[in-house]
């Protein structure tokens, strides 16, 4: 039986921890044996997963820089350990995103197959970006890459794989049955992390500009990091702020249009998770013109594709969706019919290839 020993930074709710747990579930449904090593402390998608064994290693978030620096090596000096003692040389090494270097080091020193999952680019400052790159491209036998547009920005050696991030089969299922709900009051969503770069001052002024619209914020942050990030911020009264959600379901079925307003110069999107689920659910999208999210979303077909800094011609192509019922419908037909290529079928066959053909 073929080991797997998979290897992620911080589990939480957001997207690269989501993907390794589909992973993770694929690799065991086809009876392989996985096994996770992950930081502790918190909850995430990579907690309780059936049949992968848990190993967890030391390591804290700071929102001190040095100090988030110095904290991150010692976490991977103490993976790099770990791993020496519990690698053996038949074992795959996966690693998901570049962070967890400690373990392509620990892999490469015992001879082991090492594939490195990547799911972003814009890694800060670029002296880090180019150690992490560097020691991914010194060290691994395979790369994916989660959109072709990531895999041509950071192209690193030649045995290389795209794998584009899908819908797990019970999310499209819940989607399918509250996909046409009908909406009193249209709903603008965004989910995302609680980050300028994502755009979040961007969705108030889009939500001042447009007081005949509920809006919704989603981000994950906890109660009081909200109240820290908005301290003395005008909110617009019909903007609703919400933390982690466990379950992102009920917004969606609310919804009517999803936005992603990350800002390019500082974070490209390199595939857009939240934005293919509420596709799912039928819903035109609005998203920066740069990046993965571009391969999800077709311009004037089922959304637009514009820079988030541009306020006025947001609101100017979210009314003409919200406004006219035929070219929503249209839209939402498109989004729904576009969501369909990234099922978890594609995805499960994808994954087993990737590990067999090593």
């Amino acid at each position: 039986m073929k080991r797997i020993v998979a290897v992620h930074l911080l589990n939480d709710y957001s997207g690269s921890p989501k993907v390794l747990m589909q992973l993770l579930k694929s690799w065991t449904k086809n009876g392989m044996d996985a096994h996770l090593f992950a930081s502790g402390g918190r909850k995430g998608f990579l907690s309780d997963i059936p049949k992968v064994k848990n190993h967890l290693f030391w390591y804290r978030f700071s929102s001190n820089a040095l100090i988030r620096i110095i904290k991150f090596f010692l976490s991977q000096f103490f993976l790099m350990i770990k791993l020496l003692f519990f690698l053996k040389k038949s074992d795959v090494v996966y690693i998901n995103t570049v962070l967890p270097f400690g373990a392509a080091v620990a892999g490469k020193l015992k001879g082991c197959k090492i594939i490195y999952h990547i799911h972003e680019t814009s890694v800060k400052p670029k002296i880090f970006k180019h150690f992490l790159f560097g020691t991914a491209k010194m060290t691994t036998d395979k790369i994916v890459f989660v959109s072709e547009y990531l895999l041509k920005q950071e192209s690193l050696i030649k045995n290389q794989e795209l794998l584009y991030n899908v819908l797990e089969s019970d999310f499209a299922e819940k989607a399918d049955r509250f996909r046409n709900m009908e909406k009193e009051i249209p709903v603008v969503l965004m989910i995302c992390s609680l980050k300028v770069y994502k755009g979040v001052d961007e969705f108030l002024e889009l939500a001042r500009k447009n007081p005949s619209y509920i809006f919704k914020l989603v981000v994950n942050a906890t109660e009081k990091e909200i109240q820290e990030y908005f301290k003395g911020k005008e909110i617009p009264k019909q903007l609703i702020i919400y933390p982690t959600q466990t379950d992102t379901h009920p917004f969606y079925q609310e919804a009517s249009v999803i936005l992603n307003l990350s800002h390019p110069d500082l974070w490209v999107e390199t595939f857009g998770l939240t934005i293919l689920e509420g596709m799912r659910y039928g819903l035109p999208a609005i998203v920066a013109p740069i990046g993965g999210v571009t391969e999800l979303v077709e311009d004037n077909k089922n959304g637009f594709l514009i820079d988030s800094k541009n306020i006025d011609q947001l609101s100017q192509k979210l009314n003409y969706i919200l406004n006219d019922p035929s070219v929503y419908k249209s839209f939402s037909e498109a989004s729904y019919k576009k969501s369909l290529l990234f099922s978890e079928a594609y995805f499960e066959k994808k994954s087993v290839e990737i590990i067999s053909n090593l």
